[in-house]
Order: C-alpha cells, then sequence, then structure tokens
C-alpha cells in the first residue's frame, strides 16, 4: 500500500512538473542582489506555487536585454524605462507591465579635489558615463542644465565609462556614474573615504528615470493566456521582493548560491541588498503613472539630442498588475 501511495504522489509531482509553465526572464546585468527578489522568488518556491518554472539568465557587459527580446530569446526582461522608451520610439515594441524599483540609484560621484562642489562646476570636466542605453538619464539631465557634451570649455566632455570605477581612482575624470549599491561602495571598499567624494543623486536633482522595470513584447499583450502567465510571475516575483526586503542577509545568501560565476561575496551582496531595499520599498509591483510621466517629461527634456522625441503611445499597462494584484 506504501508503496502505492508514494507511486501515486512521485505521479502527481511528475504530472505538476509537466503542467508548469515556462518563463524565461532575461536580467539586466549580472547576477547580483539588485535582482534577489526573482532569485528569492524561485529559490522559496514562490513561483512554484503559481505553476511556473522560471528560468533566470543573467545579463553582462555583452548582452543587451532589448535585443534577446527583439530575437525572441526571453519572455520578460528587467530594463531601465529610458532603454525601453528608446528602443520602442526606433521600433521594438516594449511595453512595461510593472515596476519593482519605486526609486533610482542612480549617482554621479566626484572626487571633492577636482573642485566639483556642484552641478554649475561640471563645465569643463570630464565626466564618466556608461553606454549602451545607460546613457540616457545623464545626457537629458545635462540638457536640462543647458551644458553641452561635446567637450567644449563651456561644456563637459564625455568619457565612455567602462563597468568599474578606474577612471576615479585613476584620476582620468572628475566625476564618474555610480549607483547607490555598486560602484560609490567600490570607491569606498578601494580607500576612499566618503568625506573624499561628492555626489549628485538623480533623485535629489529631479532627473531620476525609472530603473528596473519588467518589460515584455506587445504583441504578446493580445493573449489572454500570456496575459495572465504574466500576472502570476509578477505576483510570485513581488513576494519575492518582499521577502528579500525583510530578510536582506537571507536574500542575500540566496544570490550567492545562484552566481555561478563565483565572483560575488556574501558580504558585498549583503550590503547591496540593503541598499537595494531602499528603492524597492513602497512599490507593489504596480506602475505609478505619475512616475511615468515624470520619466517621460526627463527624457523629452533632452534638447538637441533627445532621448525620445515624442509622448510615446502603449508604453505601458496596468492589465498586468491589476490582475496580479486581484
Amino acid at each position: 500500500m506504501n508503496r502505492l501511495l508514494i507511486g501515486a504522489a512521485l505521479a502527481a509531482l511528475a504530472v505538476g512538473a509537466a503542467q508548469a509553465e515556462e518563463v524565461k526572464l532575461q536580467l539586466k546585468w549580472v547576477t547580483q542582489a539588485q535582482f534577489a527578489g526573482y532569485y528569492v522568488a524561485r529559490d522559496k518556491g514562490f513561483y512554484e506555487e503559481e505553476g511556473l518554472e522560471v528560468e533566470v539568465m543573467p545579463g553582462g557587459p555583452d548582452i543587451s536585454p532589448t535585443q534577446v527580446m527583439a530575437g525572441g530569446g526571453a519572455d520578460v526582461t528587467v530594463d531601465w524605462m529610458p532603454s525601453a522608451l528608446a528602443a520602442r520610439e526606433k521600433g521594438l515594441a516594449l511595453v512595461n507591465i510593472a515596476q519593482p524599483f519605486k526609486s533610482s540609484g542612480m549617482m554621479l560621484t566626484c572626487l571633492k579635489e577636482s573642485g566639483v562642489a556642484g552641478p554649475e562646476d561640471f563645465r569643463g570636466k570630464t565626466l564618466g558615463v556608461w553606454f549602451g542605453g545607460n546613457e540616457y538619464p545623464f545626457l537629458s539631465w545635462m540638457a536640462t542644465l543647458k551644458i553641452p557634451t561635446d567637450g567644449s570649455p563651456q561644456g563637459v566632455t564625455v568619457l565612455k565609462q567602462g563597468f568599474n570605477v578606474d577612471p576615479l581612482l585613476q584620476k582620468q575624470a572628475a566625476c564618474i556614474s555610480t549607483m547607490t549599491y555598486n560602484e560609490y561602495w567600490q570607491l569606498i571598499d578601494a580607500g576612499l573615504k566618503p568625506e573624499d567624494l561628492v555626489t549628485f543623486k538623480y533623485e535629489d536633482e529631479g532627473v531620476a528615470t525609472l530603473e528596473d522595470g519588467l518589460y515584455v513584447m506587445e504583441d504578446k499583450l493580445t493573449d489572454p493566456a500570456f496575459v495572465e502567465k504574466m500576472a502570476k510571475f509578477v505576483r510570485a516575483s513581488m513576494k519575492g521582493w518582499k521577502y528579500a526586503e525583510e530578510h536582506p542577509d537571507e536574500a542575500a545568501q540566496i544570490v550567492i548560491d545562484n552566481d555561478e560565476t563565483g565572483a560575488q561575496t556574501l558580504e558585498v551582496q549583503a550590503r547591496m541588498m540593503g541598499e537595494i531595499a531602499k528603492l524597492t520599498a513602497g512599490s507593489n509591483g504596480a506602475l505609478d503613472p505619475a512616475d511615468y510621466d515624470r520619466t517621460v517629461k526627463v527624457l523629452l527634456g533632452g534638447g538637441s539630442d533627445p532621448v525620445i522625441s515624442k509622448e510615446p503611445e502603449g508604453a505601458y499597462t496596468l492589465q498586468v498588475t491589476d490582475k496580479a494584484l486581484q
């Protein structure tokens, strides 16, 4: 009898696994606490509870989320809204279906000895900027300040920054792009002290744009089954994010356990998770239209070289989160 019961249980598990809906998630960057919510949701069984089998695909310097989506390599991707809207205007119909990150973690971090005390001191300086879609918030900010990015004495020289802090450490730039949860702390770990640095948070400067939203291809949203699957995915993902906020040390360990490169350390990921929790705080996953409008306004302020040239249409939907939050 016991054998029959065990056999029936195993058969039921096999049927359940066979019926699980597959979701491929493309991350914007490498495995780290920036994406802890998704790893936690998978590790704690939140996706499984929704009948989903989620493959989390790390990004990297040679991986463009928008290109992966264009090629049909993922169902959903994590991307910054400036990059997604720019891609949409160029013909790639990405749509925001959820916004786990409520706040921006982007900053410009400067050496105090460079003489930069305020944005008015940027003129004539070299500033490190990430490209690959991450340059858009910076360009919009400079346009707002009416500071040319042409290298002229009254403008700034833009240094195409790698995903490291070397330009500041080697004094090749007065300021570089950093995130509150990552590169800023790399500078501190390298021996600089907070008093050696001057930071300008995009949130404080009024030019913050939305980061780390979830995007799908527009045509897929015509399929009710896909919308339902994404609602399950968002619901489980947000459960993962809230668990990560409340259990940052455990979340950091889960990230480490999922890092196949072995490049991350628990200390760094725990610290990062503490900073990330500040950015996801207050979000239930639903995009706030006011935050969207602010982002669009910032991006349209790009002067002669705008990130987007017109008000986007159909760039986000609330139908997935409305269903997820029912």
